[in-house]
Order: structure tokens, then sequence, then C-alpha cells
């Protein structure tokens, strides 16, 4: 059980008394929808469950002033018209003779679920929980959140576990302008947030929700806003926002946790967000910053009042913490201009903080505009009964389509051993001999015995990635038949069921004669002599010689690439003199196990058992290791990335970071 689920039936309690249209949507079936949902699946069963405990005055003073907790600890004995006059003083707020219990066991689930991971106990968690919290501010409640619930855990976090660096990750649909007041000073906590924003005119209608609002003092550059302008920002609005501009500022970070207000106010069908990210989506956001902090990742419930959508989103983060592959994202991934401008403006604006961003191609922010693309989906709009209905055609096709099986196994080690989570077994099977002949025939490099050997255990795994009876696996191939057996890989990937082969290779490997530009593989080349776009299927780039340069090719480049093609199997290659160490292998294929749904094989030569060793747990779903200090790019490889995305762009639209001049 190294996913911990935390909750108490109790929350439910919290309910609105009185009549209130703008309150009666955050409601006790918010919680029962989403545990009613996870139990369906059976992924309450695979989760440590743990019973929330409250959280101590003591632990609320953490951010919350002695005044403002004995305020609410005094709700406990109101009636209902003072309760209702006491709200009617905040804004969007509503108080309960059970609420200050419910909120101390929203905060203490926080609280819980964080010292769980940072003791070791659970890799990482979600906190199912309500009130919520990001609104809530240290003498103020706000938006239905009373204590604030993430803000606690993450001073908790500090003063208790001694933590330096936390990555706080808002995707509600509202600015949590109550984390940001909290740590707006502090260089110690990075507090992301993207928000309807619409130029001030969505709630809170706050000035410091813009994209120029970037902390105060020695926190400059701590705060960082992403302001939707629109509505009907979908998936690769969502992916191209994590690419281009949070996982950039989190690897530069280094976070030693992450913290998620995980709101799903921001997926399809919710009222509140109009907007259209589906729930898979929050699958690949989770798992992407599963690479971070070890793995270190506490989700803590928000907002999201569609209870359907709701309720898959949930399911889909749970899964994603467990290790599940994450389901592939439906629908064109094309980022919208609007998402663009407001993507641009953040990174104009966070540049003079950031070596991450200066080393990029960062563009002053363009005037916004109000158009939406043509066919983008049009946005759900309350009280529209087609949008309505849409909306739940679209989410009911969605039920019973999770990913419910246990996680498959890897296969590790250069003799096949096939590792299951939490167990190993030994299996020494491989293809037939007759078959890996067969292959051998075509080329005479691979008829001696240690090739013959290589290629049928390549055969077996690749059928087993294939057949669905294994997610991913390395297999260790003789460095004179490296480029021989890649190939077969290629081949047989093709033949055998992959539709779209994403492969990656380093080192002295060139690309097989034979391969077509017919879209069905994507041959990336990390060692070249220059960066080349020789077709929309063919590419190479230098090696980047620092750590800075080597993220920026993975999140400017590598990932685009895989997220625009789509691919069901990713070949990794280490060839001769490939020139990775190990942690950038690593992260490489940790990585990419997220837009291929798991199912990555990696070639590594007999003579690295060491990498192969390290490369094992992360396609098990493991984090991987730090790649230490940030070193920026040099000029060279910066203008390297800059020449292939600009050649690229027309072809792969998750490449683009700028909108259209003009527009």
């Amino acid at each position: 059980m190294w996913t911990a689920l935390v909750y108490h039936e109790d929350m439910m309690g919290h309910e609105l008394l009185w009549d209130d249209p703008e309150c009666k949507i955050e409601g006790p079936q918010r919680l029962s929808a989403a545990l009613d949902r996870l139990r369906q699946c059976g992924l309450e069963q695979r989760c440590l469950q743990l019973s929330a405990r409250e959280a101590s005055e003591a632990e609320l003073g953490l951010v919350h002033s002695p005044e403002y907790i004995a305020l609410i600890h005094g709700t406990q004995v109101l009636g209902k018209e003072e309760l209702q006059e006491l709200s009617g003083q905040y804004d969007a707020v509503y108080f309960h003779p059970s609420t200050f219990h419910c909120a101390r066991l929203a905060a203490g689930a926080a609280l819980q679920l964080v010292d769980a991971v940072l003791t070791g106990a659970v890799h990482n968690g979600l906190a199912l929980v309500r009130p919520p919290g990001h609104h809530s501010q240290r003498a103020a409640a706000n938006g239905f959140c009373v204590f604030n619930n993430v803000a606690i855990a993450a001073e908790h976090a500090k003063q208790k576990h001694g933590l330096c660096r936390i990555l706080i990750v808002d995707w509600d649909i509202h600015h949590g302008q109550g984390i940001q007041y909290i740590f707006e000073d502090d260089p110690s906590v990075l507090y992301f947030s993207w928000h309807r924003y619409e130029h001030g005119r969505f709630w809170p209608f706050l000035r410091e929700s813009n994209a120029d609002a970037v902390g105060q003092g020695r926190g400059r550059g701590f705060t960082v806003n992403l302001p939707w302008n629109q509505v009907g920002m979908g998936n690769a609005d969502y992916m191209a926002a994590f690419l281009h501009l949070l996982l950039p500022l989190a690897f530069e970070f280094d976070p030693e946790l992450v913290l998620v207000s995980a709101g799903f106010d921001s997926a399809i069908g919710d009222p509140e967000g109009q907007m259209q990210a589906t729930p898979e989506c929050f699958a690949h956001l989770t798992q992407l910053l599963q690479v971070l902090a070890g793995g270190r990742v506490c989700a803590v419930l928000e907002g999201g009042y569609h209870l359907e959508s709701l309720a898959e989103s949930v399911c889909m983060t749970v899964q994603a913490l467990l290790g599940d592959p994450a389901p592939l994202l439906l629908g064109p991934l094309m980022p919208c201009q609007s998402a663009l401008e407001s993507i641009q403006s953040v990174r104009a604006v966070q540049a003079p903080h950031w070596l991450s961003l200066q080393q990029q191609d960062v563009d002053p922010a363009l005037s916004p505009s109000t158009h939406f693309l043509e066919g983008r989906l049009l946005p759900v709009l309350p009280g529209d009964p087609a949008c309505k209905a849409e909306a739940s055609a679209v989410l009911s096709s969605l039920l019973g389509q999770l990913y419910l099986h246990p996680t498959p196994a890897v296969c590790n080690g250069p003799d096949a051993t096939l590792v299951l989570p939490r167990d190993v077994i030994y299996q020494e099977e491989s293809a037939p001999r007759e078959e890996a002949e067969t292959w051998a025939r075509l080329r005479a490099s691979l008829a001696q015995d240690e090739a013959l050997t290589a290629l049928m255990k390549l055969l077996y795994l690749l059928d087993g990635i294939l057949d669905g009876q294994v997610s991913s696996g390395i297999v260790a191939t003789p460095a004179s038949t490296a480029v021989a057996i890649l190939n077969v890989a290629i081949q047989r990937g093709l033949s055998h069921g992959a539709q779209r082969l994403f492969c990656v290779a380093l080192g002295q490997l060139d690309r097989p004669p034979d391969l077509t530009d017919d879209g069905r593989t994507f041959w990336l080349s990390i060692r070249g002599k220059e960066a080349a776009a020789f077709s929309a299927f063919h590419v190479s780039t230098p090696l980047p010689g620092t750590s800075g340069g080597f993220l920026s090719c993975i999140v400017g480049l590598v990932l685009p690439l895989a997220y625009g093609f789509q691919p069901d199997l990713v070949l990794v290659a280490l060839g001769p003199a490939h020139g990775l160490q190990g942690p950038h292998a690593a992260l490489l294929a940790a990585v990419l196990r997220v837009p291929a749904r798991g199912r990555v094989l990696v070639l590594v030569e007999e003579s690295e058992p060491q990498l192969a060793g390290m490369l094992a747990p992360v396609l098990r779903g493991e984090a991987p290791p730090s790649l230490g200090p940030f070193l920026m790019a040099s000029p060279e490889d910066v203008q390297a990335l800059r020449s292939l995305r600009g050649q690229l762009e027309p072809q792969w639209k998750m490449l683009q970071v700028a909108g259209e001049a003009g527009s």
C-alpha cells in the first residue's frame, strides 16, 4: 500500500442550512460521489486508507491568527440565524455547527498525508476533504474555504520535517489567493496557480491574480500566476502550461515535496470552470509531477462541482498515484491562441527570476486576443441544455473506461528478470530460437550466439508489452549488435500491433534506412552533430552538455513531440558512446512513460548493468533521482533547440509557446 487515501465521513456534516444560490454547489455529495466512484472502481481498496484526524489549534495557528481560530471555534454553539449573519461577513462562505470539526478534519487530513509521505510510510496520496482551503486567508474565510489546508500542510512540512523547498501546484479553476498571500514573500515555497481570470472579470476579481503578480521581497519569482482569459481550455492547453512553464521552473527549483491543490472545477462539465479538459488529463498532470521530489506528491481536494466529472477526475488522479498507466488523451493536441498568449505572458514576466526561462526564447507578451481557434469545442454554459447534453455525453462515455487492472509487470536486467511491484519473480523465458534465427538470417551480425540470446529476450519482452502482459522493460544487448537489434525491435513492433512507434536514439545509432515517413514511426536522435529536422518524423539534435540544457531538451522538445505524436510504444536506445549519466537516462525514461501510457522499452549495452539497475525502478513508476544543481544551457544548445522548434512547430503544435503576433 504505497498510496494513501485520507478522509473522514464526518466531513459530510458541513452543509448549507439556508437558501444561498452561490454556496449551494459546495455540498456533502461532492465527497460522497468521489468516494462512491473510488469504491466502484476498486481504487479505495488498493490504497492505504487513513481516517483523518483533527488538526490541533496550534497546527491551525501555523498560518491562521488566534482570533480567527477562536471565531470559527465559536460557530459550534451558534444558531441558524447567527450562522447566516456571520457567513454574510465573508465572500461566498457558509457556516454550520459542525464546520469547526469538519474544517479541522480537512486540515488534519492534509497533515496526516504529509507526515505519511515524509516519514516514508507511503510514497504519495490524496486527501479527500471538505471544506476546501486554498482561498482561506490568515484571518478570513473565503470562497467556501475555512482553514487553508494546503498552506498549513506546507508550513508543517517546513517546521516539523525541515523542508526547504516545497512546490504547490494549484490546478483548481479559481485563483488560490489565500495560499499566495501566505507565502508571497517566502522563497521556500514555489506557488503555481492557473485560474480562470478573463482580464479580472472572474471571481475573485483580484488584480493580484494576473501574471505580473510574482511575489514580494525575497519571494519575488516564487509566485507564478497563469491567468486563463477565455473559457473552453482543454487538454492541450493544460499540457502546454505544464511543459512550457511549470516543469521548467519546477526542475530548476528541485522541490523536496509537491503539494497539489487539486480542484476539479477545471475539468469538463463543471459550471464554475466551463473548461473542456477531460478527466484523464489529470492522470497525465499527476504523473508528470511524480518525476519531481522523489515522487513525494500529496494531493488535497479543493473545488469540483459537477459530481460525475469530479468523481472521474479523482479516480484518474488516484490511478496515477498508484502507478497505473495514464490513458490516452482525447482530441487533437493543439493549444489555443488565448492559452499560448497567457503562457507567453507568464514566461516573459518570470524570466528575470528563473535561469530556465532565460535560456529559452522568451518573447514579450502579446496583446490578448478574444477569439477561439476554428473548430474548438464550445464551452459548457450553465443553463444551456445543448451544452449540458454534450458534456453529459462525453462524461458518460468515460464511465467504465478506467484502467482498473493491477500495475503491469516490468522486465529488467540483462537476463530479462520479470519484476512485479512489491514482488520479484525470476523468469528466464525467451522467444523460440527458431523465430530469432529467422530474424538473424536477415542480418548477419545477429547470427552469433550472444546476439541470438539477446534477440530472443527482446522478442519475448516486446511481445509481452504489445500484448499487455508487461508494461515496460529493459533489454541488454552486445555493443556490436545494438543497431541491428534496434532495427528488429522497430520492425517487430510495427508488425505486431504498434500503430505509432516513437524511437529516441542516443549514441552511435543510425536511423534504419528502410524507415519511411508514413506517420507510423518517429525517429529522434539525441546525439547528432547538428540540430536538424530532416522531416516531420526524423529529427536530430546534439546532446546538451549541462543539466539545464538537458532539461530544456526534455520539456521543450522531447515531451511536446511525444505528446503530439501520441505513441503506443516508445523505444529508448542507449547505444555506444551515448553520453548519458544514470540520472539523466532515468529522467528520460520516466517522462516518456507518461505519453506512452507506460509502454517503454529501453535497450542498453550489456557493459552497463548499473545503468539498467537505475532504469528498472523508474520503469516501475518510481521517481528518478535529482539531476543535481541546475546549470544553464550553453548558447549552442539554446540555439539548437530554438532552431528545431522553429522548423517543427508548423507540424507539431505542442511545441508552440508563443501566440501569433497581431492576432
